[in-house]
């Protein structure tokens, strides 16, 4: 399927552009539990919508070395920081990742303290699960002896990443462990997809839910993992093994649009493109690094092509769903609103730099 690159270098401006524009609506009231008010939405917040945003701009700018991306992505953590960090929590340990995976390009001395501090705190004082899991605290909820899939991308990457530019392997060894614990709670063994969470308590992973976003967090997180880090050989080996069977049976459900639906196995719900981006970005880097067969292209690429007809022309990612909390029933995933997000654009950002690294798929035409 051939896209025009000049097309994704467009879209990926917009996009880029829509990110740092977003500003909350006041259409969601979500009180952390210190009595602040939650702000998912905006870009100028520390949460892990945002977090999620600057890695998807810090791994565009490793890319193409653009200096004015650079001054946003500094400048946003300057102020931040100068602001005073907030709690720590598995959603507010989001935006550590982009600022380890810059710190370890330009080891800039004013970011190496903060980033340890988090670290250690971390893994000393987070509250975990039985087996060691990290348990699924956010700012506005204690999720007691819940797994979420989520955890990974947001803590368990930054581990990996600031433990291998730091040197310390316990960081790193504490990552596999997060992947392997979780892996074991939340794969399903039937379908070979992930489960949106697990409870120590009643032993159950709640509406069983194969929620898309979810799974795209796993999909994104395993091959980033094993990029970023030295991964032990045998973990290397089993993630590589759970990625490729979660592949198989997402290549099933992949839409006529190239996108992939909220609930994967469930055609009643809607497509979503966060979800699609994230598979879509998996696909094309897994099949260039010589993980996959070229099917795996060809799905990432219609995936590309689903994502390029959801940006408008404001930069905006459109047909992304709001946060997701642990759904009691699959009717709770169907009605999860739809809303412009940070982790919507990154994700998206993810797809389309990763659409261009794939040149003998593209034209040059515009």
């Amino acid at each position: 399927m051939a896209v025009s690159a000049a097309h994704v270098r467009t879209a990926l401006d917009r996009v880029v552009a829509g990110m740092t524009g977003l500003r909350a609506d006041g259409r969601f009231d979500e009180p952390n539990l210190d009595g602040t008010p939650g702000d998912y939405v905006s870009f100028d917040s520390w949460e892990w919508p945002q977090g999620v945003g600057l890695y998807g701009l810090v791994k565009l700018w490793a890319r193409t070395g653009d200096e004015n991306l650079l001054a946003t992505i500094e400048d946003w953590y300057d102020r931040r920081i100068a602001a005073g960090l907030p709690p720590m929590n598995v959603n507010t340990t989001a935006p550590m990742l982009a600022l380890s995976e810059l710190w370890r390009r330009r080891r800039q001395p004013r970011f190496e303290p903060v980033l340890r501090d988090w670290a250690n705190r971390v893994v000393e004082t987070m509250p975990r699960t039985p087996e060691g899991g990290f348990q699924h605290n956010v700012s506005d909820r204690i999720n007691d002896d819940e797994l979420w899939d989520d955890t990974l991308f947001m803590v368990a990457l930054f581990l990996a990443s600031f433990g291998q530019a730091s040197g310390e392997r316990r960081f790193v060894d504490e990552a596999e462990h997060q992947f392997l614990v979780h892996a074991r709670y939340l794969g399903d063994t039937r379908s070979g997809l992930w489960f949106h969470g697990w409870t120590f308590r009643g032993r159950h992973n709640f509406a069983r839910a194969l929620w898309g976003r979810g799974n795209s967090w796993i999909t994104v997180g395993i091959l980033d993992l094993v990029d970023m880090a030295e991964i032990s050989s045998s973990v290397r080996t089993h993630l590589l093994g759970v990625l490729e069977t979660q592949i198989a049976a997402l290549l099933k459900l992949q839409a006529p649009s190239g996108a992939w639906r909220t609930l994967l196995d469930d055609p009643t719900s809607y497509e979503e493109i966060s979800a699609t981006a994230g598979f879509g970005y998996g696909l094309m880097k897994a099949a260039r690094i010589g993980l996959g067969p070229t099917e795996w292209r060809e799905a990432g690429l219609k995936a590309l092509a689903a994502v390029l007809a959801n940006v408008g022309d404001d930069g905006v990612v459109a047909n992304v769903s709001y946060g997701t909390r642990m759904g009691h029933d699959l009717q709770f995933y169907r009605d999860i609103p739809l809303q412009p997000t940070g982790y919507g654009q990154a994700l998206a950002i993810l797809c389309l730099a990763e659409g261009l690294e794939n040149p003998n798929e593209m034209t040059e035409a515009a």
